[in-house]
């Protein structure tokens, strides 16, 4: 395995190949003199030289290293190359030609791109898996580096069937925005989502003496024993035996005491979201609330006077309200000669006309600044309460914010930068927008912090995090905290530190690399992680994957395929495929339930035997998939 990136998702996806999977993998990183590298776009040929006198001097160093790269190799499955860009040579070093998967996660998407092109030329065999932020454009990268891996194959007169050279694009930020969104929402499930599949997780107190928990579907995962003891353990996998447990089975669950759940509560189908349409302005927006009031007065003055001039004059209504209508407007005939009463009331509507002239130039005046400022970023109303304080709106904010919208939940964004791409989202989705520095005195108060229910700091710096999140505990201490954390250890700590000092509210500390790193590994090894769920500081994952050529399902019943602690199968993908075609829906060991839309049957009885034609959707810890996927692609290489 090959993993090419420029940041933490690199060396936590290689971390976790190496770990998880057993994988030997080779890491491209940038040199540490260089980590942050100039643009690819318009590299100026004085980078090339030098990385060609580079090259020339670990040659005669007597490294052997092909192009710009530095090899280190520390002890273990992992080797390491340093390469200020990811030219050919260093792909060829790195071993692409023999490499089962490249894995290029840099921060920027033309990066990846130009290096995917370069990887499928050298071998059209490699498993590609693109970080790519743009989804549209994703999409075409990968029907066009499957189609030039099927030319080659075709080519060269080898079936295509017999290797797996497919293209996956993933986005660390799509992967990770429903874990976070959810985090933060307090009685809002956890939520997993992709093509229109959604599955909700939700976590629950432990039970009353003389209760029985509520397993709902099926019960994810044990909370840790420790979760309201400040100083317990942290819900990390070292945690031990108070740790978290994910996947028990019957026993386990029914011997625990004291111990929350993640409960499986509720599946559906979702069709994909429509997107936002054009922002409308409120009607309510277009005066102020002082003018409506002097709107009222003028139309309560000219229905007196309409009833005034029936009165007096003793005519119809109708012809009442017109010929008022006419003074008001100074387009009737001068009452001359006619009695005092009607003489009066020409006046008085005339008077009322006058009136009426600004407060029709100032509701016009209104009206256009409204709509000028239609388009502009919106200011938190004055009564909001029990919204979620979105603090960054850079790749993983924008995501996260569309998110939350789509939960309907009320949210206001904090920015530093105006240009930021997440406020063109914010000013469609008509969400209120605080442009300032968070560490400034007084923005967090414009976001409403101490009326607000949750805060979500995701700014790329740790610090500006922090800072944003003790801030906002001193001025709401028993405010939801959710903090994106870019070091491990420093997680651990702020997070154990904040939960001491703070015992009664709710702080995570997330990290999005920890976060999308199982479905990148996944995806490396020829499989769909559908997402993850955060169990404290563990994650669940859910994959889709065949069951032909899985010992540990093939054949077996979904009872005995359970494995606790490792996977748990929790759906039959029941849509037709040619190789299921033998299975009709009345065969006695077809399952009963219902399905829903997208194909997927879910209350699965534990006596449906698993056949190799199914298609599965299923629960598992991270060792858990690596040992299904692991022991699969072992046996194929044996072979």
């Amino acid at each position: 395995m090959i993993v090419s990136g420029d940041d933490a998702l690199a060396h936590r996806l290689a971390a976790e190949l190496r770990g998880v999977y057993g994988e030997q993998v080779t890491l491209v990183v940038p040199p540490a003199q260089r980590s942050v590298r100039p643009p690819v776009v318009g590299r100026t040929r004085a980078t090339a030289l030098f990385d060609r006198v580079s090259a020339a001097v670990n040659r005669a160093a007597g490294n052997g290293d092909p192009g710009n790269a530095r090899t280190t190799e520390p002890p273990g499955t992992e080797r390491v190359l340093e390469a200020a860009e990811l030219t050919e040579p260093v792909l060829s070093d790195a071993g692409v030609e023999r490499a089962a998967a490249l894995a290029l996660v840099y921060d920027d998407d033309e990066t990846n791109i130009r290096a995917a092109l370069t990887a499928r030329r050298l071998n059209p065999r490699i498993r590609l898996v693109l970080r790519l932020y743009n989804r549209r454009l994703g999409q075409h990268i990968e029907a066009l580096l499957d189609q030039a891996s099927a030319l080659a194959a075709a080519g060269e007169g080898e079936d295509t069937g017999g290797f797996d050279a497919s293209t996956t694009v993933l986005s660390d930020a799509d992967t990770a925005a429903p874990a976070l969104a959810a985090t933060a929402v307090a009685g809002t499930s956890k939520v997993v989502q992709t093509d229109g599949l959604m599955l909700r997780a939700v976590e629950r107190p432990p039970p009353a003496p003389g209760e029985v928990a509520d397993p709902g579907l099926c019960t994810l995962a044990l909370l840790s024993t420790t979760a309201s003891d400040p100083a317990g353990a942290d819900g990390s996998e070292s945690s031990g035996a108070q740790g978290p447990r994910l996947l028990p089975d019957e026993r386990a669950i029914a011997a625990a005491t004291g111990r929350g759940t993640v409960v499986l509560e509720t599946v559906s189908y979702s069709g994909p979201s429509s997107p936002p349409g054009r922002s409308v302005v409120p009607f309510g927006s277009l005066m102020s609330r002082r003018l409506r009031w002097s709107f009222v007065g003028l139309v309560a003055c000219v229905i007196g006077l309409a009833v005034a001039s029936m009165i007096v004059t003793r005519d119809h209504p109708l012809h009442a309200t017109y010929l008022t209508l006419l003074d008001l407007f100074a387009i009737n005939d001068p009452a001359i000669g006619r009695p005092m009463g009607e003489q009066l009331l020409q006046l008085l509507t005339g008077l009322v006309g006058l009136l009426l002239l600004p407060v029709l130039l100032a509701a016009v005046l209104e009206a256009l600044g409204t709509f000028r400022s239609g388009s502009a970023l919106r200011r938190p109303p004055r009564g909001l309460s029990g919204h979620v304080v979105l603090l960054g709106v850079g790749k993983i904010g924008t995501r996260v914010l569309a998110r939350l919208r789509e939960l309907h939940i009320p949210v206001v964004c904090i920015e530093a930068d105006p240009e930021a791409r997440g406020l063109a989202l914010a000013r469609r989705l008509r969400v209120p927008v605080v442009l300032g520095d968070v560490t400034q005195e007084g923005v967090l108060e414009a976001a409403k912090i101490h009326r607000a229910h949750a805060l979500l700091a995701l700014t790329s710096a740790d610090t500006t995090n922090l800072e944003a999140a003790l801030y906002a505990r001193t001025v709401q201490p028993e405010l939801r905290v959710v903090l994106r954390l870019y070091d491990d250890d420093f997680a651990t700590a702020v997070y154990r530190t904040l939960r001491a000092a703070h015992p009664g509210a709710l702080t995570r500390s997330r990290s999005v690399s920890h976060l999308a790193a199982p479905a990148f590994a996944g995806a490396m090894m020829g499989r769909q992680i559908l997402g993850a769920i955060p169990v404290e500081r563990r994650v669940l994952l859910f994959a889709a994957l065949d069951v032909g050529g899985h010992a540990q399902l093939e054949g077996r019943t979904v009872g005995e395929a359970f494995r606790a602690g490792a996977w748990r199968v929790l759906a039959l993908d029941t849509d037709p495929r040619p190789a299921s075609s033998s299975r009709s829906p009345s065969s006695p060991s077809s399952p009963r339930s219902p399905r829903s839309s997208s194909g997927l049957v879910w209350d699965l009885p534990s006596t449906y035997v698993l056949r190799a034609e199914d298609r599965v959707v299923l629960a598992a810890t991270r060792r858990g998939l690596a040992e299904l996927l692991g022991r699969r692609a072992r046996e194929r290489a044996g072979a």
